[in-house]
């Protein structure tokens, strides 16, 4: 059983929260946006640190936009897509080194290599619903990635 796997997320137009951090007034009314759209079976919106991590910057969060979608007073931005190797497990218990250590093993085997051109994304998986059951959310981590050129 392969417990990573690739998808594709097109290039696209997202809605930004802009730079900021978790308790801050534009990530909470973000937030509270965000939960106005419908719920899908995938989640539609992307988490990731837009910065130099632990130095500068902050998290930035988007949204996928669809024509006619009232953004409220959000910036609708161009999203660079591509292909992503993408491993879930539950949020804030994640043990990152040994997840790595499985995305790099499925991507050498799988020729592929890491796309430091695009930024890593996560987003939750789980419903408030599931959350409920589980006690816990499972997160999905995206590494962007590209064919290895040998």
């Amino acid at each position: 059983m392969q417990a990573i796997r690739i998808i594709e997320i097109p290039d696209c137009k997202m809605v930004s929260s802009g730079i900021g951090m978790f308790g801050w007034d534009k990530f909470n009314r973000f937030e509270k946006w965000r939960k106005t759209q419908p719920v899908t079976v995938y989640p539609r919106d992307f988490l990731f640190w837009d910065g130099i991590y632990r130095i500068s910057g902050g998290f930035h969060w988007l949204y996928m936009y669809e024509e006619g979608m009232d953004t409220g007073d959000f910036d609708v931005v161009d999203f660079k897509g591509g292909l992503y190797a993408v491993a879930t497990d539950i949020d804030q218990k994640t043990k990152m080194k040994p997840m790595i250590k499985a995305v790099n093993k499925f991507l050498k085997a799988n020729g592929l290599t890491r796309d430091d051109s695009r930024p890593e994304l996560g987003n939750i998986i789980t419903s408030t619903r599931a959350q409920a059951v589980l006690g816990y959310a499972q997160m999905d981590y995206y590494a962007p990635v590209k064919p290895h050129m040998s």
